[in-house]
Parts: C-alpha cells; structure tokens; sequence
C-alpha cells in the first residue's frame, strides 16, 4: 500500500514551508528513495483530505501590489485584516509599498462612522504630518468664503423682500401746456397709490413740470451716486420737441414727443419706488405727496450757472477717463465693466434695429392705406356688381388691417424700442458707479502719495535737527494716515455696494426683458389672429365673383 502510494504534489507542501527551507526541502524529496513511505500524521492530514491552503508569512521586502485577479474568498477572509492601516494624510510617496488595506474593494465593507470626524494617524515623521495640518486650513478658508458670500445673498434677499412688503404704485398721466409762447411749459398729473405708513396719505394726487423731475433725479444723484447707488437716469431734454410745443397752436403737431416723454417720466419714478432706499428719500417722498408746486430747480436749465458748471464737470470726467488708468486688481469688476461695455454695444445695434422695425410697419401701413384708397376708387368705377361690391370688401379690409398694423408698430415702440432705450440709459447709470469708484481709487492712492511725502518731509527735518518744525510734521502724518484709512475704507464699501446694486440691476434687467418680449410677443400674435380672421371674412366675397 506504501509502495503504490504516489507523493503529494511538490507545491502544495511548499506552501507549508517557509520561504527559507522552499528549495531544500524540494531537493530533499527529489532525492529521497521511491519505496519510502511518506508520513503525513504529524500535519494533521490524510491523503483523501485536501491541503489546507495557508498565506505565507508577509514581509517587507516580500510586498506586491493586489494583482486584478485576486481570489474573492481570500479577499473577505480574517488573512485580509493583516494589512497596513491606511494613512488619510499620506502625501503618495510610499503607495507603492501598501497592501490589501490600500485596496479599494475594501473600503465600503469598512466605513467610517457618520458622526466621527475624519482622523489621521499618527506618523513619527515630520514631513508626513505637514499635509495633515495644512489641509484642513484650506477647508476651513473655502467654508468661511461661501459662507460670506452666502450670507451677502440672504441680506440682499432681506431687503428686497422688506421692501416689498408694501405697495408704490406711480402712475403718470393728462399732461397740460401750460401758458403761450415760448414762455409755455407742460405739466403732468402724477397719481401715487401706496401702503407705505410713512406717507400722510394712501392716495396723492399732485402737479409737476418737467423741471421738477430733473430736479428730483440731481439730488438722488448728488446724495447717493458716491456711495456706489444706481440712480435711475432722467429723461433728457429736447430743444426741439419742446419748441414744436411752445410754438404750435395746437398741441396735435406733438403728441408723439409728449406721448413719448409722459411714459419715460412715469419710467423714472417707478424705477425710483422699486429701490429699496431711493424710495425712503425725503425729497423722493416730498416730490409725490407736497401740494402746490415744488421750488424752482434754477440749476437744472442748460443756461443757468449751474448747468455750466455741471457741463465743465462733465468735461473734466471725460478727460480723467482718458488719462488715468485704474490698475483694477478685482476681477470681477474687470469683467463685469466688459459685459455692460459689451451689453451697451449690443443694445445700441439692437434699438437701432428696432427703431427700423417701427418705422417700415409705419411705412406698410401707410401703403395699405393708399392701396384701400385705389381699391375703393376702382369698385367705384367698376360697372360689374360682383366684382364692385367685391373691391369695396377689399378696400374695407385692407383699411382694417392697416389699422391692425398701425396699432402694432406703436406697441412695438413703446414696449421694445422704448425699453431698450431706457436700459441704454440704466447702462449709462451703471458706467457712472464704475466711474465714481475710480474717483474714490484716485483719492485713496493720492493721499498715500502724500502721505509718503509728508513722512520725507519729516525725515529731512530730524537730519536737518529742526526740532520747532517736527511737531508739526508728525500732526500732518497723523492727519494723513487719517485721510488714507478713510480713503481705503470708502473704496471697499462702494466696491461692496456697487457689487450689490449691480447684481441687483441684473437680476430687474432680466425680469423687464422677460416680460416685456412676452407681452411684444402675445400682442403680436393677437394682431396675426385679427388679420387671419380680416381675410377669412373677404374670402366668400372673393368667391362670390361670377
């Protein structure tokens, strides 16, 4: 029975031998007589049961990476826990020395508790605990950064929606010439209808001239355009329009421009009662509920001293754009003056186009009338009954459909040319903001200039042992590292307020765009329908024709 008995294969008893004895042991048995009987008590195994398979002993120098092909019940077997611990703040200089604890199969059968925050473990060597104490810092950076910026989002949310808690509703309407000649000026009836407590009344009735709105918009500007607020633009003057009024008998020759400037002033107080601030105003509040007439606001004429004066100032604001270049360190800013220089351009192609738009659909409907006119004078002189009576049905038609036209292309000036006119101004109002902050930059960089040579200045008296004069030096370095503080201080709050009034412009330039297409577009399907059912009409007359 020995003798017929064969030996065991040679691998699976090397699996039980150390790798020291691998190869003495296999030299042993090659030798060893064929006759011998091989005992196999002492391992605790007979020749009908399979070898138990038993992971060599892992050592440094014996470590490989996890092959692709690695046996899943060893995967999940007690032999896996022998693995190094991994190391959260390892840098990646020894990942090619981990094992089966590096593998990734393991890791969802191992996960970590919720609650617990992430610990790493602890390493000897200083080079490897560096990551682990700067990583968490950058975290800690990221979190405070959204979480201002988050918190700015809320308080700009705030006072929207305290703002809008009560209603302003400003209506402009009946404007009057009053007087003759050229001493004649209009005057509109503005209706203000609010909830606002502040207010002595929930409905105010009052008269004002079209100097009053000028003046109301130069003390906005004047109070709040330094702070880095986006006043809303005021209609501009016009020399001839108003002539055209001054000198005409009747007030038919200018309805269009006293059209056109009635809304544009009822623009400017709605946009004015939808800021938050500009609404609380005191001359804003004084402009919509005082009877009687306002003070004359003398400095809002071109000719008057102060419209000189604010005319030299325009050209002094022109040349410092010109010649003094801000070396803007934000890019937001840098980005946001592209886009509204960008917007402006685009906007600027866009009204011109629509402008055009108004002016051929006055055209077409001019030509349908004069086709309607043709088309009547021809039935009229047509001697067939049918066909008679079928050219009058068309000169009816075409009279209906060019008033549908007509109707159309004054809803498209008012609603999108007008629009876009107004935001071409609302961009110039916003380029102003930008302006403004340069102005503070200057400031703040000038007073540093001096500041430095205020400090020269004093350096030159203590080598020169002027004593009696350095008392006054240091006061004036005193009062300048004031004025540079302050300069700074200014700077960033009116870059954090433009910030906010620009982001707050967006966000009514996309609601004004969205509504105002959406109204152009159902009154320009509605005027489609009435013409489809014009022609609907004519069709049987058309037929009639024998």
């Amino acid at each position: 029975m020995a003798d017929g008995r064969e030996p065991p294969p040679l691998e699976e008893e090397d699996s039980q031998k150390d790798e020291d004895d691998l190869f003495t042991e296999a030299s042993e048995k090659e030798t060893a007589p064929p006759d011998q009987e091989i005992d196999l008590s002492d391992e605790g195994r007979t020749p009908e049961t399979e070898p138990e398979k038993v992971e060599p002993e892992v050592t440094e120098n014996t470590r490989k990476p996890v092959k692709p092909d690695i046996d899943t019940e060893d995967l999940f077997g007690d032999d896996a826990d022998d693995g190094d611990e991994i190391k959260l703040d390892s840098d990646g200089e020894n990942d090619t020395n981990e094992t089966v604890g590096k593998s990734p199969f393991l890791e969802p059968f191992e996960p970590a508790p919720a609650s617990a925050p992430a610990q790493t473990e602890v390493v000897s060597s200083d080079e490897e605990e560096k990551p682990s104490t700067d990583t968490p810092k950058l975290t800690v950076t990221q979190t405070t950064t959204s979480t201002s910026k988050a918190s700015s989002a809320t308080k700009t949310t705030k006072e929207e929606v305290e703002a809008n808690q009560y209603t302003l509703v400003i209506k402009v309407t009946e404007p009057q010439k009053m007087g003759d000649g050229m001493s004649a000026y209009m005057v509109y009836k503005v209706i203000t209808k609010t909830s606002i407590p502040d207010f002595r009344k929930p409905e105010l009735v009052v008269l004002r001239r079209f100097s009053d709105f000028l003046g109301l918009h130069e003390k906005l500007q004047t109070r709040y355009l330094h702070q880095g607020r986006i006043v809303p633009p005021a209609p501009e003057k016009s020399v001839l329009g108003m002539t055209k009024i001054k000198m005409s008998k009747e007030e038919s020759g200018a309805l269009d421009f006293v059209e056109r400037r009635r809304l544009t002033l009822e623009r400017f107080l709605t946009r004015t009662a939808q800021h938050p601030l500009l609404r609380k105003d005191i001359d804003f509040r004084e402009f919509l509920e005082r009877d009687g007439e306002l003070p004359k606001a003398t400095s809002t004429s071109a000719l008057s001293s102060a419209g000189v004066k604010r005319l030299f100032h325009k050209v002094g604001d022109a040349v410092d754009k010109i010649s003094y270049k801000m070396e803007e360190a934000d890019e937001w800013f840098e980005e946001k003056q592209q886009q509204v220089e960008c917007l402006d351009t685009q906007l600027r192609k866009l009204h011109s186009s629509m402008e055009s738009v108004v002016g051929h659909r006055k055209d077409l409907s001019n030509n349908t009338a004069a086709f309607a006119k043709s088309a009547a004078m021809l039935g009229n002189a047509e001697e067939h009954t049918a066909l008679s009576r079928a050219l009058s049905q068309l000169a009816d038609t075409e009279e209906r459909i060019e008033q549908i036209q007509r109707e159309q292309a004054d809803h498209d000036f008012y609603v999108m040319a007008e629009l876009l006119k107004d935001y071409i101004a609302l961009l110039g109002a916003v380029k102003e903001v930008f302006h403004e902050r340069v102005k503070s930059y200057k400031n703040w960089k000038d007073a540093e200039v001096t500041l430095t040579k205020k400090r020269e200045n004093k350096a030159k008296l203590e080598l020169a042992n002027k004593t009696d004069k350095i008392s006054q030096a240091k006061q004036e370095i005193s009062e300048w590292e004031l004025k540079v503080e302050k300069g700074k201080d200014d700077f960033e709050k009116m870059s954090a307020m433009i910030r906010k009034e620009v982001a707050r412009f967006d966000r009514k330039r996309v609601e004004d765009f969205k509504s105002s297409i959406i109204k152009y577009l159902e009154y320009l399907m509605e005027n489609q329908q009435r013409v489809i059912k014009c022609w609907e009409a004519f069709l049987p007359e058309a037929k009639a024709v024998a």
